[in-house]
């Protein structure tokens, strides 16, 4: 057959997986591709590998090295993972991030955030049906994958070496999520789900009450911004400048009791979920479709943390001069809804995808320990209250058209998204008892509030104010041509648009008054919080004079910063196959970005800024090398440049607060870009069906890599960001999946298999510091990069060992299951300590257990599921140590937890 006719039907074929619920194969037998009888001379693949993963990537979607099967991962010119609807399903992770956890070399750090390979969030690229996201998170520019439920998600593709139809900044691959296709028939499903964990399920916890709708994941308007507050926005003034009269009004509408009074719950409920699902297609014409897709879904959960967090006071004699224990209850509420539309005509597809996401957490938290930073003998007894609601939200639309003309193929991408998240009334309430005798301090034995007037603490009573709005244009245009038999090319331009606003309002009351009233202040701070501000600001006496002056003001020196990232980019992607055996692409990828954070300069108040401008133009060349060595056994090379850009949290000097590491971050504006040199082999060994093998060897060079360290003062641990000179990275890389028939044991085992997924990454690092290398931080510009970063030292979150194992038994003919899924990561370092002992996470192995199984009630088919996670309790560990000492950063129980689902189709 001539090898024309055979690449056009193998792309065909690749088409078929960017939108393959569109095509309706007049007919065609599921079990047999769909695609002409000569295209495919006289062997059909086996059922098992014909998976029917649905995957949009830009440059006219998976590109094939010749196969006749259609298995993405074996037939695409590049290394990659595609986690289909049933994989996802099999791991019974209820986010995209958890199921992501279980792929070679990628581990999930703190809340969705994906690290491949060792390298943090900032080298992992995600995109939604090969288009750019924002993020509502202002600690990311890259959107926290745990926001995404499964519920919503076809398929994942992980791609981790680099080709040039993707952006520039990739460093450990790059994750493109692929939502739900349109159906070839209606259908409509409802799923109900509950669940709970053995450290918060029925047991006591925290809350407070905030508004009617919180159980929604909605604000009914309590939490709308003050008024007073307002104003000086609007008027462009900052709190500190606002005249006597609007600080007092301001302190009066702080504290309101229902947002900033702590509450016991007694019975904490069981978490639920539940998500309806429909769709539908209809013949338009003479074999022209159209199909719609809808999802909504809602999920509430709880979650209980008792948290360590302890410092150093001395480098190397590990003394502990700060011990807290912070009992934290969180409740998450995740609103998620989908509405897409799909259009075939003929041979051409498109595709107009709306997504929403809202995510809101609502945290209450009560922290007890011991200060001994003030004084070293008796220390200082300290109780710190805070209440939070953080929501973050995310608007998506966007179009996809895909035109096949045979040797022609256009692909046009575009479309709109907006990120919101809003932080608003966090109130830190902190209660001090200075265990002085009564002779000194007629309160020394009594807990009271610091409002300015009293010990003088370093953490004063304080309410913020965040609110963060990113919105982001996105355009592409694809080209691909078929020059001759063996010899296609590809070209390629894209744009992306982002604009981020911040603003980040920390409004400290300060009560003053004569000494007369000092013994009546001391009184006010026994009761609670917001009747000690409202009684301070409302008392006056006789005459209506105030009894107390009430000021307030904002530690912040930038409350509002504006950032933006503008990029044009061009490619060129040549495929060559010089014979049967042999694939070559190789790209050129030419990117022009500009990059700019800075404070507004209406509240800069005059105070000395570091803005940040960041203007380079790249060119990033890729290329890989396939050589199918026999029909089973194939190896492929390759090698790319690339870079990483640093994310606006890196850059933008205002600080804020993570509730899921307990710790705070500041920007740093002078940052620049990584670059970064990858190269990667790896060989491939497919033994039939779903058994094959792999053995992977990587490296990886990077100049300026962003690194985390720390910042500590009393009782607060705070993250900024430097770049380190330069650093290294290789590895190895395992992945085993063997299936193996149960059928010859006959009777319940007839349709069964038994199915082992096994996968293992040794990955290690190290950071090079020369005696003259600088790492300029604010205040420091000068600084030599050795007071921040040891020669040697591996690169933050790099884990020397990543494992999982899935060890299951499921039907081949109906969705029946039970699958033990392991997961172990050994110790990585999460802060650079500087001149104390880096920060050290040891999340160890946890243990899973997922079960599915279908069945009929009055003629309704069911789906139920079963989970039970970390089943011997792996708890959080995160810690200093030196010199046999430990200090504690982030260490909590984590307890195990049950789920039970069930889905009905209609």
């Amino acid at each position: 057959m001539p090898y024309g006719k055979r690449l056009a039907g193998l792309l065909l074929l690749t088409t078929s997986l960017t939108l393959p619920s569109l095509l309706h194969a007049q007919d065609a037998p599921q079990d047999e591709p769909m695609v002409e009888a000569e295209t495919v001379e006289d062997e059909t693949p086996p059922k098992d590998e014909l998976q029917q993963s649905d995957v949009s990537v830009p440059g006219g979607g998976i590109i094939v090295t010749g196969r006749r099967n259609r298995d993405p991962a074996r037939s695409s010119s590049q290394v990659l993972t595609v986690l289909s609807e049933a994989d996802i399903a099999r791991t019974g992770e209820g986010d995209i991030a958890g199921a992501l956890g279980r792929v070679s070399g990628l581990s999930l750090v703190g809340n969705g955030r994906v690290f491949v390979r060792g390298l943090g969030d900032r080298y992992s690229l995600a995109l939604l049906n090969g288009l750019p996201l924002p993020s509502p998170e202002p600690l990311s520019r890259v959107v926290p994958l745990d926001i995404f439920p499964t519920s919503v998600i076809s398929s994942s593709l992980v791609q981790k070496t680099y080709s040039a139809n993707f952006p520039g900044e990739f460093g450990g691959g790059v994750i493109n999520l692929t939502t739900k296709a349109i159906p070839t028939e209606d259908f409509f499903t409802v799923s109900l789900g509950t669940s709970g964990d053995t450290e918060t399920t029925f047991e006591n916890g925290l809350t407070y009450f905030g508004s009617r709708w919180d159980t929604f994941g909605f604000d009914n308007g309590n939490r709308d911004i003050p008024t007073a507050l307002q104003t000086l926005i609007d008027s462009g003034t900052r709190i500190n400048d606002a005249p006597a009269e609007l600080q007092r009004q301001l302190a009066g509408q702080i504290m309101p009791l229902n947002l900033v009074t702590l509450q016991k719950n007694d019975n904490l409920p069981a978490n639920f979920s539940a998500s309806i699902t429909g769709g539908a297609s209809f013949e338009v014409g003479d074999g022209n479709y159209l199909g719609m897709i809808a999802t909504a879904g809602i999920s509430n959960t709880w979650r209980n943390r008792s948290v360590i967090s302890q410092q150093f006071g001395d480098a190397q004699a590990g003394d502990i001069i700060f011990d807290s224990n912070t009992f934290i209850t969180d409740n998450k509420v995740l609103v998620n809804g989908l509405i897409g539309l799909g259009l075939d005509i003929g041979e051409h597809t498109i595709r107009w995808t709306n997504l929403y996401i809202r995510d809101t957490l609502k945290t209450a938290r009560l922290a007890q320990g011991t200060d001994f930073f003030t004084d070293r003998v008796t220390g200082f007894d300290f109780q710190t209250q805070q209440t939070g609601w953080f929501e973050r939200q995310l608007i998506d639309s966007q179009l996809v058209a895909e035109f096949n003309f045979n040797k022609l193929q256009i692909d046009l991408r575009g479309g709109y998204a907006q990120t919101d998240r809003e932080a608003p009334y966090n109130a830190i309430v902190p209660y001090f008892r200075t265990n002085f005798p009564v002779e000194s301090d007629p309160f020394g034995d009594k807990f009271v509030v610091d409002v300015g007037a009293l010990i003088g603490g370093t953490e004063r009573i304080q309410v913020g104010f965040e609110d963060l709005t990113e919105k982001l244009w996105f355009g592409g245009a694809d080209i691909s041509y078929e020059l001759t038999d063996n010899l296609s090319v590809t070209a390629g331009y894209s744009y992306s648009d982002t604009d981020r606003r911040s603003t980040s309002f920390i409004i400290r009351p300060l009560i003053g008054s004569t000494a007369e009233f000092t013994t009546a202040l001391r009184a006010l701070g026994l009761r609670r919080p917001g009747e000690i501000i409202n009684g301070a600001v409302l008392a006056s006496d006789a005459n209506g004079v105030p009894l107390f002056n009430v000021t307030v003001s904002d530690p912040t020196p930038f409350p509002v910063f504006d950032a933006a990232l503008r990029i044009h980019a061009g490619y060129g992607l040549l495929r060559y196959r010089p014979s049967d055996t042999i694939s070559i692409e190789a790209g050129l990828r030419y990117e022009d970005g500009l990059q700019v954070a800075a404070p507004d300069p209406v509240f800069a108040g005059g105070v000395p800024a570091n803005p940040t401008r960041i203007a380079n133009d790249y060119f990033l060349p890729s290329a890989t090398i396939t050589w199918e060595v026999t029909d089973n056994l194939q190896l492929r090379l390759s090698g790319s440049q690339t870079i990483a850009r640093p994310q606006f949290r890196e850059l933008v000097e205002q600080t804020y607060f993570d509730p899921e590491s307990n710790r705070r971050f500041r920007g740093n504006p002078f940052l620049k870009d990584s670059e970064l040199i990858n190269a990667e082999a790896r060989l491939e060994y497919y033994l039939g069906g779903p058994s094959k093998v792999s053995l992977a060897g990587f490296y990886k060079d990077i100049d300026n890599p962003i690194e985390n360290f720390l910042i500590t003062a009393p009782g607060i641990i705070e993250t900024s960001y430097a770049n380190a000179p330069a650093a290294q990275l290789y590895g190895a890389e395992f992945d085993f999946a063997y299936g193996i028939d149960l059928a010859d044991w006959g009777g319940l085992f007839e349709t069964k298999q038994f199915l082992i997924l096994a996968n293992y990454t040794w990955t290690q690092s190290k950071i090079s510091v020369g005696a003259n290398d600088l790492a300029p931080i604010p205040g420091a510009i000068d600084q030599p990069a050795s007071q921040l970063f040891d020669d040697g030292a591996p690169l933050v979150g790099q884990s020397d060992h990543v494992a999982n194992l899935s060890l299951g038994i499921e039907d081949t003919e109906k969705v029946q299951q039970v699958t033990v899924l392991l997961n172990y990561a050994s110790e990585r370092v999460t802060l650079r300590g500087g001149a104390l002992p880096d920060a050290v996470e040891n999340p160890g192995l946890t243990v899973d257990v997922v079960a599915r199984s279908e069945l009929k009630l009055g003629g309704v088919p069911l789906e139920l599921s079963f989970e039970a996670r970390n089943i011997f309790g792996r708890d959080n560990f995160e810690y200093q140590e030196v010199n046999g000492n430990r200090a504690e950063l982030n260490t909590f129980q984590v307890g195990t937890s049950f789920a039970l689902g069930v889905k009905a189709s209609f």
